[in-house]
């Protein structure tokens, strides 16, 4: 009995590793417009009395190019650079997260997600290279040296508020 489950943790960690593998790297969102306020929060209520719902940046920008912009699903993918299907599945996932902090008097904390902005360019110290993101791991390493040692190149219409050059 012993040996079976030691055979099959084995195998089930060779199998978690082979999937680690051939995952596809995670895309980054293309946001155009930042959001002015972070924080939403039904009025009468302590803010330390209250749940919070945190809606990603990339959501809102999704209900923002849907729903203000009165955009086609397909024109708000291309915008956004993901399939129409992860459109969709954001898009969702705001309206959702919207529609429970109203019903249960619930505060919103906009934030996180995996997003660039148009104005946001990363820098490679090692070989000077100068790039826009376009997936999750050219926020760690190169895609021209395969450095890590890249930062936020911090020119003033930056909005990354974080590893900033400048």
């Amino acid at each position: 009995m012993f040996f079976l489950k030691a055979f099959y943790d084995m195998m089930l960690k060779n199998l978690t590793e082979e999937v680690k593998k051939v995952a596809r790297p995670v895309k980054v969102r293309k946001v155009e417009v930042l959001p002015e306020a972070l924080y939403f929060k039904p009025v009468g209520k302590k803010k330390c009395e209250m749940q919070e719902i945190e809606l990603k940046v990339e959501e809102l920008e999704a209900m923002r190019l849907k729903d203000l912009e009165a955009l086609s699903q397909e024109a708000c993918a291309k915008q956004m650079e993901v399939s129409r299907q992860t459109f969709q599945n954001i898009l969702e996932s705001a309206r959702q997260k919207i529609t429970r902090a109203l019903v249960n008097g619930q505060a919103i904390h906009i934030g996180g997600g995996d997003f660039v902005s148009k104005h946001c360019k990363y820098q490679c110290h090692t070989c000077g290279n100068v790039y826009g993101i376009e997936y999750q791991v050219d926020r760690e390493k190169c895609p021209s040296c395969g450095s890590e040692k890249v930062a936020c190149a911090g020119k003033k219409a930056c909005n990354c508020q974080k590893n900033c050059m400048s």
